[in-house]
């Protein structure tokens, strides 16, 4: 069984993440406090956690700050674009803002849980496409897809973090580990090769630019 935990002062919204949790299978459990979720995670190791933000004691940033390894989905009023780029480049592998769906919610817990399980096999997947870091493999539809080294590293960073927008400033911090040959007057060349080489094998457009943001996988 998978255990989410839920880091919300705000009790009835805790109750009713944990109602709706249990009913879907998974174990829970609860912190009230910023102070208290550290505490907690002192002593058990969640899958997931669903974070909000304004949280007596420890703010919400703050917790951010001290969790590592595990996927921390953000819950927060806080509607602006500012605040989920800081938030996702701070750490967070999501951002809902408050009111949500719970069954949008659910999906992208799933979504979470799903692409953990992935990095420990080095096997990801979106849709019909596929990555696996072990034989550096991509493939569409079952259909194999021929990348450069840097079209690789940018598809790669995009799978793990499926339908979430990365700064171009991201983008090239991280594949720089994986190659050298990417440059911010490049980076949108590259990205354009690699959008046109999946979309001959389906027509379907997979990476949408994020004007003055990013990019994303959809």
């Amino acid at each position: 069984m998978k255990t989410i935990a839920v880091i919300d002062d705000d009790i009835h919204i805790g109750n009713m993440l944990e109602e709706i949790l249990a009913r879907e299978g998974y174990g829970t459990l609860r912190a009230y406090s910023g102070t208290e979720a550290l505490l907690l995670l002192e002593r058990e190791r969640p899958d997931l956690i669903l974070l909000d933000l304004m949280l007596p004691g420890l703010s919400g940033e703050e917790v951010l700050k001290k969790i590592s390894g595990i996927p921390v989905i953000v819950l927060s009023a806080r509607a602006g674009i500012q605040d989920k780029v800081a938030l996702l480049l701070g750490g967070a592998a999501d951002y809902m803002t408050k009111p949500f769906d719970t069954r949008e919610l659910l999906a992208r817990i799933a979504v979470q849980l799903r692409n953990a399980t992935s990095a420990s096999s080095g096997l990801f997947t979106f849709g019909a496409l596929s990555l696996d870091t072990v034989s550096h493999g991509v493939s569409l539809n079952g259909t194999p897809v021929r990348l450069t080294r840097t079209e690789y590293a940018i598809l790669k960073l995009l799978i793990r973090n499926p339908g979430q927008v990365l700064t171009r400033s991201l983008l090239l911090e991280q594949i720089s580990q994986d190659t050298p040959d990417c440059t911010e007057s490049s980076l949108k060349i590259h990205v354009s090769n690699l959008r046109k080489k999946l979309k001959q094998i389906d027509g379907a457009s997979h990476i949408e630019a994020v004007w003055g943001i990013g990019f994303r996988l959809i």
